[in-house]
């Protein structure tokens, strides 16, 4: 509901593109970083329940926070608030989905959650589309609307149970920086492929940027929205197929499909300024989402142990977010200082490089995967 809305709400009390884009880095940071630490801690004590339940209802909560004052601390704080709770449920909400998987089915399991995940972003949006059309601007009391999901959530998520596990003694206590010892002793496959998708994270900024650059163009704040709709229908639509697909053919070369498309989307969204063919531009953004979200846990999940899988995949997001700050930072400065053409090709050129790195340096066969 709210993600489409939040860049024009920050427009309207004073936050500029360079604000903006620095909130996203350091919201980001804090989900990704946390993530890593709640991985590991999953893993450690077998329990992935917990983690989930508080996870959904710390974001819940930060909704209606968000609008409660307009001070940029206070924001920042919110938003910040909204992705810890982020990064406390994701590492065990995917070691979850990955338990209910085998190696050759990786990529439809996950493929099937992007799907289901990336539909609620279809209502919530239409939602939002159809509050704003009869209360324009109104978006103070859409934040407070946004809670009532967020406390279904909470609800939904008590029905979950964790399976019997057996449990490893722990060496020591579980540091927040755990996820950097891992990296140490992660099986090499495992490297390869997180140094690939941390090099493209590094220029991947924030859709943000993307919404933004429809509204500099002159989409108004409905068409904006409904843009975004869009793009997460093709993605809903398309992310279990792939999946399936991609279980068949291979996932690395699924994810690599994706980053080329991702490619040509950029270059598309620097040179274009028509109106009709961002349509298509969004289109082919929801393909490429599609194509590597749900993939890339897949693949990760599918070449580590499976006792390690919470921390495997949270030690990859807690690496990913220090990009992610890096890269809506970085994103914000060229838009700023060079304009928008100069931020896309950027973009567009590292993930066809990436592409290449995934197509050349990374071999990735059935003798990696190791038994689950």
């Amino acid at each position: 509901m709210l993600y489409p809305v939040l860049p024009i709400y920050l427009k309207t009390i004073g936050f500029s593109i360079l604000f903006i884009g620095i909130l996203e880095g350091i919201a980001e940071a804090t989900a990704g970083l946390s993530k890593g630490y709640f991985g590991k801690l999953s893993d450690v004590t077998g329990k992935r329940v917990p983690f989930v339940r508080l996870g959904y209802a710390l974001s819940a909560v930060s909704k209606p926070m968000l609008v409660m004052l307009a001070h940029p601390l206070w924001v920042f704080f919110s938003r910040t608030l909204d992705r810890f709770g982020k990064g406390l449920r994701t590492g065990a909400r995917d070691a979850l989905l990955s338990d209910e998987a085998t190696p050759e089915t990786k990529g439809k399991v996950f493929g099937f959650h992007r799907s289901m995940d990336t539909l609620g972003a279809v209502i919530g949006s239409l939602l939002a589309l159809i509050y704003l059309y009869f209360y324009p601007q109104d978006y103070v009391t859409l934040f407070y609307l946004a809670f009532i999901p967020g406390i279904i959530t909470i609800l939904f998520a008590f029905f979950l149970k964790d399976k019997q596990r057996t449990i490893e003694k722990s060496q020591g206590k579980t540091s927040f920086l755990s996820f950097i010892k891992y990296w140490k002793q992660s099986p090499k496959i495992y490297r390869k492929i997180v140094v690939g998708l941390l090099l493209f994270t590094l220029f991947n900024s924030s859709d943000v940027f993307l919404l933004l650059k429809a509204k500099q163009a002159g989409l108004d704040d409905a068409k904006v929205i409904g843009t975004y709709i869009f793009y997460n229908l093709i993605y809903a639509i398309f992310s279990f197929p792939l999946g399936i697909i991609a279980d068949k053919f291979g996932l690395k070369r699924i994810l690599i499909l994706g980053l080329l498309i991702y490619s040509a989307v950029y270059f598309g969204f620097a040179l274009n300024n028509n109106l009709y063919v961002f349509y298509g531009l969004f289109f082919l953004y929801g393909i490429y989402a599609a194509a590597t979200e749900g993939i890339s846990k897949a693949w990760l999940s599918n070449v580590t142990d499976k006792k390690d899988t919470a921390t495997a995949i949270g030690s990859f997001s807690a690496f990913q977010s220090i990009c992610t700050m890096l890269s809506s930072t970085i994103a914000g400065i060229l838009w700023y200082k060079f304009g928008s053409a100069t931020t896309f090709f950027a973009t567009g050129s590292v993930a066809l490089i990436v592409s290449l790195y995934f197509a050349i340096v990374v071999k990735s066969n059935r003798k990696e995967i190791q038994t689950q």
